[in-house]
Protein backbone atom coordinates (compact mmCIF):
# COMPACT_ATOMS: atom_id res chain seq x y z
CA UNK A 1 0.00 0.00 0.00
CA UNK A 2 1.15 3.53 -0.75
CA UNK A 3 2.55 5.29 2.34
CA UNK A 4 3.28 9.04 1.97
CA UNK A 5 6.31 10.56 3.68
CA UNK A 6 5.84 14.02 5.18
CA UNK A 7 6.24 16.13 8.31
CA UNK A 8 3.67 18.54 9.72
CA UNK A 9 5.79 21.67 9.87
CA UNK A 10 4.92 24.95 11.57
CA UNK A 11 3.72 26.45 8.27
CA UNK A 12 1.47 23.45 7.59
CA UNK A 13 0.04 23.58 11.13
CA UNK A 14 -0.68 27.30 10.79
CA UNK A 15 -2.36 26.77 7.42
CA UNK A 16 -4.50 23.96 8.85
CA UNK A 17 -5.69 26.25 11.66
CA UNK A 18 -6.61 28.97 9.16
CA UNK A 19 -8.50 26.45 7.04
CA UNK A 20 -10.48 25.20 10.06
CA UNK A 21 -11.33 28.72 11.18
CA UNK A 22 -12.66 29.73 7.77
CA UNK A 23 -14.55 26.44 7.37
CA UNK A 24 -16.38 26.97 10.66
CA UNK A 25 -17.08 30.63 9.95
CA UNK A 26 -18.58 29.84 6.54
CA UNK A 27 -20.67 27.06 8.06
CA UNK A 28 -22.18 29.55 10.52
CA UNK A 29 -23.05 32.19 7.92
CA UNK A 30 -26.82 32.65 7.38
CA UNK A 31 -26.83 32.34 3.58
CA UNK A 32 -30.24 31.96 1.95
CA UNK A 33 -30.73 29.21 -0.67
CA UNK A 34 -30.99 31.51 -3.68
CA UNK A 35 -27.79 33.34 -2.68
CA UNK A 36 -26.06 30.03 -2.03
CA UNK A 37 -27.10 28.74 -5.45
CA UNK A 38 -25.48 31.80 -7.05
CA UNK A 39 -22.28 31.30 -5.04
CA UNK A 40 -22.09 27.64 -6.04
CA UNK A 41 -22.48 28.41 -9.73
CA UNK A 42 -19.86 31.14 -9.46
CA UNK A 43 -17.49 28.62 -7.85
CA UNK A 44 -18.14 26.06 -10.61
CA UNK A 45 -17.41 28.69 -13.24
CA UNK A 46 -14.16 29.75 -11.55
CA UNK A 47 -13.01 26.17 -11.00
CA UNK A 48 -13.68 25.23 -14.62
CA UNK A 49 -12.06 28.38 -16.02
CA UNK A 50 -8.89 28.24 -13.93
CA UNK A 51 -8.34 24.47 -14.03
CA UNK A 52 -8.58 24.36 -17.84
CA UNK A 53 -6.48 27.55 -18.10
CA UNK A 54 -3.66 25.76 -16.27
CA UNK A 55 -3.54 23.31 -19.17
CA UNK A 56 -3.39 26.10 -21.76
CA UNK A 57 -7.08 26.67 -22.47
CA UNK A 58 -7.47 30.12 -24.10
CA UNK A 59 -11.13 30.82 -23.33
CA UNK A 60 -11.81 33.96 -21.32
CA UNK A 61 -14.00 33.64 -18.23
CA UNK A 62 -16.98 35.22 -20.03
CA UNK A 63 -16.57 32.65 -22.85
CA UNK A 64 -16.39 29.80 -20.33
CA UNK A 65 -19.67 31.05 -18.84
CA UNK A 66 -21.34 31.04 -22.27
CA UNK A 67 -20.17 27.48 -22.93
CA UNK A 68 -21.43 26.28 -19.54
CA UNK A 69 -24.78 27.96 -20.10
CA UNK A 70 -25.27 25.97 -23.28
CA UNK A 71 -23.69 27.93 -26.10
CA UNK A 72 -22.41 25.98 -29.06
CA UNK A 73 -18.71 25.80 -29.84
CA UNK A 74 -16.96 29.15 -29.96
CA UNK A 75 -15.71 29.59 -33.52
CA UNK A 76 -12.04 28.84 -33.89
CA UNK A 77 -11.84 27.49 -30.34
CA UNK A 78 -13.58 24.14 -30.69
CA UNK A 79 -10.95 22.24 -28.72
CA UNK A 80 -11.02 24.75 -25.86
CA UNK A 81 -14.82 24.59 -25.84
CA UNK A 82 -14.75 20.78 -25.62
CA UNK A 83 -12.27 20.95 -22.73
CA UNK A 84 -14.55 23.30 -20.78
CA UNK A 85 -17.61 21.14 -21.42
CA UNK A 86 -15.70 18.05 -20.37
CA UNK A 87 -14.39 19.59 -17.17
CA UNK A 88 -17.80 20.96 -16.20
CA UNK A 89 -19.43 17.56 -16.78
CA UNK A 90 -16.74 15.95 -14.60
CA UNK A 91 -17.27 18.59 -11.90
CA UNK A 92 -21.00 17.82 -11.85
CA UNK A 93 -20.18 14.12 -11.42
CA UNK A 94 -17.85 15.00 -8.53
CA UNK A 95 -20.73 16.80 -6.80
CA UNK A 96 -22.95 13.74 -7.25
CA UNK A 97 -20.25 11.52 -5.73
CA UNK A 98 -19.93 13.76 -2.66
CA UNK A 99 -22.24 11.56 -0.58
CA UNK A 100 -19.87 8.58 -0.78
CA UNK A 101 -17.24 8.06 1.90
CA UNK A 102 -14.33 7.47 -0.49
CA UNK A 103 -13.63 7.69 -4.22
CA UNK A 104 -13.21 4.31 -5.86
CA UNK A 105 -10.82 3.52 -8.67
CA UNK A 106 -13.81 3.37 -11.04
CA UNK A 107 -14.96 6.81 -9.84
CA UNK A 108 -11.56 8.29 -10.68
CA UNK A 109 -11.52 6.59 -14.09
CA UNK A 110 -15.01 7.91 -14.83
CA UNK A 111 -14.05 11.45 -13.81
CA UNK A 112 -11.14 11.23 -16.25
CA UNK A 113 -13.44 9.92 -18.99
CA UNK A 114 -15.70 12.93 -18.51
CA UNK A 115 -12.73 15.33 -18.49
CA UNK A 116 -11.65 14.20 -21.95
CA UNK A 117 -15.17 13.45 -23.20
CA UNK A 118 -16.02 16.92 -24.49
CA UNK A 119 -19.18 17.26 -22.41
CA UNK A 120 -20.71 13.82 -22.92
CA UNK A 121 -22.45 12.67 -19.72
CA UNK A 122 -22.57 8.99 -20.66
CA UNK A 123 -19.03 7.65 -20.67
CA UNK A 124 -17.19 4.46 -19.79
CA UNK A 125 -14.34 4.57 -17.23
CA UNK A 126 -11.12 5.04 -19.18
CA UNK A 127 -8.43 2.36 -19.12
CA UNK A 128 -4.95 3.35 -18.02
CA UNK A 129 -2.28 4.15 -20.57
CA UNK A 130 -0.53 1.30 -22.37
CA UNK A 131 2.58 3.22 -23.37
CA UNK A 132 5.18 5.45 -21.76
CA UNK A 133 4.36 9.15 -21.58
CA UNK A 134 6.85 11.97 -21.25
CA UNK A 135 6.25 15.53 -20.04
CA UNK A 136 8.44 18.06 -21.84
CA UNK A 137 9.02 21.77 -21.56
CA UNK A 138 7.01 23.27 -24.43
CA UNK A 139 9.72 25.86 -25.14
CA UNK A 140 13.00 23.96 -24.78
CA UNK A 141 11.77 20.43 -25.49
CA UNK A 142 13.70 19.09 -22.50
CA UNK A 143 12.17 16.33 -20.39
CA UNK A 144 10.47 17.74 -17.29
CA UNK A 145 9.13 14.46 -15.95
CA UNK A 146 9.31 10.80 -16.93
CA UNK A 147 6.39 9.02 -15.18
CA UNK A 148 6.42 5.35 -14.14
CA UNK A 149 6.29 2.71 -16.85
CA UNK A 150 2.85 1.70 -18.06
CA UNK A 151 3.17 -1.79 -16.56
CA UNK A 152 3.40 -0.28 -13.06
CA UNK A 153 0.42 2.08 -13.37
CA UNK A 154 -2.44 -0.32 -12.43
CA UNK A 155 -0.72 -1.39 -9.21
CA UNK A 156 0.20 2.17 -8.28
CA UNK A 157 -3.39 3.34 -8.75
CA UNK A 158 -4.70 0.38 -6.76
CA UNK A 159 -2.26 1.25 -3.97
CA UNK A 160 -3.39 4.88 -3.98
CA UNK A 161 -7.06 3.93 -3.62
CA UNK A 162 -6.23 1.39 -0.90
CA UNK A 163 -4.44 4.15 1.02
CA UNK A 164 -7.50 6.41 0.64
CA UNK A 165 -9.60 3.66 2.27
CA UNK A 166 -7.07 2.91 5.03
CA UNK A 167 -7.14 3.77 8.73
CA UNK A 168 -3.97 5.81 8.21
CA UNK A 169 -5.87 8.05 5.78
CA UNK A 170 -8.54 8.70 8.42
CA UNK A 171 -5.91 9.85 10.93
CA UNK A 172 -4.59 12.62 8.66
CA UNK A 173 -6.29 16.07 8.54
CA UNK A 174 -8.42 16.31 5.44
CA UNK A 175 -6.48 19.09 3.70
CA UNK A 176 -3.39 16.86 3.85
CA UNK A 177 -5.36 13.90 2.46
CA UNK A 178 -6.44 16.00 -0.51
CA UNK A 179 -2.91 17.31 -1.09
CA UNK A 180 -1.33 13.85 -0.88
CA UNK A 181 -3.88 12.36 -3.30
CA UNK A 182 -3.30 15.24 -5.73
CA UNK A 183 0.47 14.75 -5.63
CA UNK A 184 0.41 10.97 -5.98
CA UNK A 185 -2.10 10.98 -8.84
CA UNK A 186 0.01 13.47 -10.84
CA UNK A 187 3.11 11.45 -9.99
CA UNK A 188 1.57 8.25 -11.38
CA UNK A 189 0.28 10.12 -14.45
CA UNK A 190 -1.97 7.20 -15.40
CA UNK A 191 -3.11 8.67 -18.74
CA UNK A 192 -1.57 10.30 -21.76
CA UNK A 193 -3.80 13.37 -21.34
CA UNK A 194 -6.07 14.93 -18.72
CA UNK A 195 -4.00 14.00 -15.65
CA UNK A 196 -3.71 17.51 -14.17
CA UNK A 197 -7.42 18.26 -14.51
CA UNK A 198 -8.36 14.89 -13.02
CA UNK A 199 -5.95 15.38 -10.10
CA UNK A 200 -7.56 18.72 -9.25
CA UNK A 201 -11.04 17.20 -9.50
CA UNK A 202 -9.92 14.39 -7.19
CA UNK A 203 -8.85 17.09 -4.72
CA UNK A 204 -12.31 18.66 -4.97
CA UNK A 205 -14.02 15.29 -4.51
CA UNK A 206 -12.03 14.50 -1.37
CA UNK A 207 -12.86 17.96 0.00
CA UNK A 208 -16.57 17.38 -0.65
CA UNK A 209 -16.56 13.89 0.84
CA UNK A 210 -14.74 15.09 3.94
CA UNK A 211 -17.06 18.02 4.65
CA UNK A 212 -14.68 20.71 3.38
CA UNK A 213 -16.81 21.79 0.43
CA UNK A 214 -17.76 25.08 2.17
CA UNK A 215 -21.48 24.67 1.44
CA UNK A 216 -20.62 23.61 -2.11
CA UNK A 217 -18.54 26.69 -2.97
CA UNK A 218 -15.08 25.08 -2.77
CA UNK A 219 -12.59 26.37 -5.33
CA UNK A 220 -8.80 26.49 -5.13
CA UNK A 221 -7.64 26.53 -8.76
CA UNK A 222 -7.21 30.31 -8.97
CA UNK A 223 -4.37 30.03 -6.45
CA UNK A 224 -2.43 27.75 -8.82
CA UNK A 225 -3.00 30.04 -11.80
CA UNK A 226 -1.52 33.03 -9.97
CA UNK A 227 1.91 31.43 -10.28
CA UNK A 228 1.95 28.35 -12.46
CA UNK A 229 5.69 27.92 -12.17
CA UNK A 230 5.42 27.79 -8.40
CA UNK A 231 2.69 25.13 -8.75
CA UNK A 232 4.89 23.00 -11.02
CA UNK A 233 7.99 23.57 -8.88
CA UNK A 234 6.12 22.47 -5.76
CA UNK A 235 5.00 19.29 -7.50
CA UNK A 236 8.48 18.48 -8.79
CA UNK A 237 10.11 18.86 -5.34
CA UNK A 238 13.38 19.60 -7.13
CA UNK A 239 13.96 15.89 -7.73
CA UNK A 240 15.22 13.99 -10.77
CA UNK A 241 12.81 14.04 -13.70
CA UNK A 242 12.73 10.21 -13.61
CA UNK A 243 10.04 8.68 -11.37
CA UNK A 244 12.31 5.81 -10.34
CA UNK A 245 15.18 8.07 -9.28
CA UNK A 246 13.74 9.28 -5.99
CA UNK A 247 10.29 10.65 -6.68
CA UNK A 248 8.48 7.39 -5.85
CA UNK A 249 9.80 7.53 -2.27
CA UNK A 250 10.19 11.29 -1.79
CA UNK A 251 9.38 13.34 1.29
CA UNK A 252 6.49 15.50 0.03
CA UNK A 253 6.49 18.05 2.88
CA UNK A 254 7.39 20.98 0.55
CA UNK A 255 4.42 20.18 -1.70
CA UNK A 256 2.06 19.96 1.29
CA UNK A 257 3.31 23.32 2.60
CA UNK A 258 2.46 24.87 -0.77
CA UNK A 259 -0.87 23.03 -1.05
CA UNK A 260 -2.11 23.89 2.45
CA UNK A 261 -1.08 27.53 2.07
CA UNK A 262 -3.10 27.67 -1.14
CA UNK A 263 -6.11 26.03 0.43
CA UNK A 264 -5.97 28.47 3.37
CA UNK A 265 -5.73 31.46 1.02
CA UNK A 266 -8.62 30.16 -1.09
CA UNK A 267 -10.78 29.54 1.99
CA UNK A 268 -10.06 33.09 3.14
CA UNK A 269 -11.24 34.48 -0.19
CA UNK A 270 -14.35 32.28 -0.23
CA UNK A 271 -15.12 33.35 3.34
CA UNK A 272 -14.99 37.02 2.36
CA UNK A 273 -17.21 36.40 -0.69
CA UNK A 274 -19.72 34.46 1.41
CA UNK A 275 -19.77 37.20 4.07
CA UNK A 276 -20.51 39.80 1.43
CA UNK A 277 -23.25 37.64 -0.10
CA UNK A 278 -24.82 36.95 3.29
CA UNK A 279 -24.80 40.65 4.13
CA UNK A 280 -26.52 41.50 0.86
CA UNK A 281 -29.01 38.66 1.36
CA UNK A 282 -31.90 38.20 3.72
CA UNK A 283 -30.15 38.14 7.08
CA UNK A 284 -33.43 38.50 8.98
CA UNK A 285 -34.00 34.81 8.33
CA UNK A 286 -30.77 33.64 9.99
CA UNK A 287 -32.45 32.11 13.10
CA UNK A 288 -34.64 29.92 10.86
CA UNK A 289 -31.72 28.87 8.68
CA UNK A 290 -29.56 27.94 11.67
CA UNK A 291 -32.29 25.58 12.91
CA UNK A 292 -32.10 23.56 9.69
CA UNK A 293 -29.80 20.56 9.42
CA UNK A 294 -27.39 20.16 6.42
CA UNK A 295 -29.85 17.94 4.53
CA UNK A 296 -32.64 20.46 4.83
CA UNK A 297 -30.37 23.25 3.65
CA UNK A 298 -29.51 21.25 0.54
CA UNK A 299 -33.16 20.51 -0.16
CA UNK A 300 -33.98 24.21 0.17
CA UNK A 301 -31.88 24.90 -2.93
CA UNK A 302 -34.28 22.76 -4.99
CA UNK A 303 -37.07 25.22 -4.27
CA UNK A 304 -35.22 28.10 -5.95
CA UNK A 305 -36.47 26.91 -9.34
CA UNK A 306 -39.76 25.24 -8.39
CA UNK A 307 -42.47 25.55 -5.75
CA UNK A 308 -42.91 21.77 -5.75
CA UNK A 309 -40.36 18.98 -5.70
CA UNK A 310 -40.59 15.18 -5.78
CA UNK A 311 -39.13 12.44 -3.63
CA UNK A 312 -36.89 11.40 -6.52
CA UNK A 313 -35.46 14.93 -6.82
CA UNK A 314 -34.72 14.95 -3.10
CA UNK A 315 -33.03 11.54 -3.36
CA UNK A 316 -30.82 12.80 -6.20
CA UNK A 317 -29.98 16.00 -4.35
CA UNK A 318 -28.92 14.10 -1.19
CA UNK A 319 -27.34 11.19 -3.07
CA UNK A 320 -29.50 8.65 -1.19
CA UNK A 321 -32.06 6.02 -2.19
CA UNK A 322 -35.67 6.95 -2.93
CA UNK A 323 -36.76 4.89 0.07
CA UNK A 324 -34.42 6.81 2.38
CA UNK A 325 -35.62 10.10 0.88
CA UNK A 326 -39.24 9.09 1.55
CA UNK A 327 -38.41 8.48 5.19
CA UNK A 328 -36.79 11.91 5.52
CA UNK A 329 -39.74 13.55 3.75
CA UNK A 330 -42.18 11.96 6.20
CA UNK A 331 -40.14 13.27 9.13
CA UNK A 332 -39.96 16.74 7.60
CA UNK A 333 -43.70 16.79 6.98
CA UNK A 334 -44.25 15.96 10.66
CA UNK A 335 -41.81 18.75 11.61
CA UNK A 336 -43.52 21.30 9.35
CA UNK A 337 -40.53 21.74 7.04
CA UNK A 338 -42.45 20.24 4.08
CA UNK A 339 -46.10 20.01 3.03
CA UNK A 340 -47.52 17.18 0.91
CA UNK A 341 -49.04 18.60 -2.29
CA UNK A 342 -49.70 15.42 -4.27
CA UNK A 343 -50.35 12.45 -1.94
CA UNK A 344 -50.14 9.82 -4.70
CA UNK A 345 -47.42 7.36 -3.72
CA UNK A 346 -45.79 7.25 -7.17
CA UNK A 347 -45.85 10.97 -7.92
CA UNK A 348 -45.79 12.42 -4.45
CA UNK A 349 -44.65 16.03 -4.41
CA UNK A 350 -43.90 18.52 -1.68
CA UNK A 351 -43.93 22.24 -1.05
CA UNK A 352 -42.09 24.11 1.68
CA UNK A 353 -43.83 24.58 5.01
CA UNK A 354 -45.40 28.01 5.34
CA UNK A 355 -42.81 29.35 7.79
CA UNK A 356 -39.97 28.44 5.40
CA UNK A 357 -41.40 29.85 2.16
CA UNK A 358 -39.92 33.29 2.80
CA UNK A 359 -36.42 31.81 2.67
CA UNK A 360 -36.60 31.29 -1.09
CA UNK A 361 -36.93 33.72 -3.95
CA UNK A 362 -38.42 31.62 -6.77
CA UNK A 363 -36.93 32.05 -10.22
Amino acid sequence: MYTPKFTITTSIAQALMRIEAHKQAISDLPITPDVLLHLRETARLATTHYSTAIEGNDLEEVEVKKVIQGSSNIQGKERDTAEVKGYYAALQRVERLAGKKYPTEKDIQTIHALVIGGGRNQVKPTLYRTEQNVIKDSRSGTIVYLPPEEKDVPQLMEDLVLWIKSSLYEQIPLPLRAGIAHYQYVTIHPYLDGNGRTARLLTTLIAHQGGYDLKGIFSVEEYYVQSLQQYYDALSLGLSHNYYFGRHEADITPWLEYFCAGMAESFDKIHRQAQKAAKAGQQDFSPILRDLDPRQRKVLSLFVHSTRITTREIATCLNISTRAASAWCQKWVNDGFLRIMNPAKRNRSYALGKQYESLVVYS
